[in-house]
């Protein structure tokens, strides 16, 4: 008991140091050509996850992910999944090694990440909400 309210209390103060360290609102983004309005964070979790290879109406959905060590795909996990770097790395070595499924895949940067699911009705990403523009459209702010 005194150890899982030690990790929460560790997770929690890494969350909230790496949002500071971002200083911006972060956005789930599709293609603004992707019927898809709003999503849950369990079901973002889900796409990312490897668990749900679907948006809600069906149609196919694929995460584009950003670099590990960059400090909003810490927050990502951290806020939608609640999975530390250490957590998420440990979860998809599991994952692969059990034949389960593969990680996303990685782009550099917010600008790849926006151009890569512009470009693809079927892909989901991340990105800082000041990245936004026309060619997609958030479907859930991170909070």
């Amino acid at each position: 008991m005194r150890r899982q309210a030690l990790s929460s209390l560790l997770l929690a103060l890494a969350c909230s140091q790496a949002s500071w360290a971002l200083g911006g609102e972060m956005v789930v983004i599709v293609s603004a050509r992707n019927a898809t309005e709003a999503l849950r964070a369990d079901q973002v979790a889900d796409i990312f996850l490897g668990q749900s290879r679907r948006f809600p109406d069906g149609a196919p959905a694929s995460a584009v992910d950003q670099p590990i060590g960059a400090a909003q795909r810490d927050v990502f996990y951290l806020k939608v999944a609640a999975k530390s770097p250490a957590l998420l790395k440990s979860y998809w070595t599991k994952m692969i090694f059990t034949g389960r499924g593969q990680p996303p895949r990685e782009v550099p940067d917010s600008a790849s990440v926006r151009k890569l699911v512009a470009g693809n009705p079927g892909l989901i990403g991340y990105i800082d909400r000041k990245a936004l523009n026309a060619s997609v459209k958030p479907v859930l702010v991170v909070r």
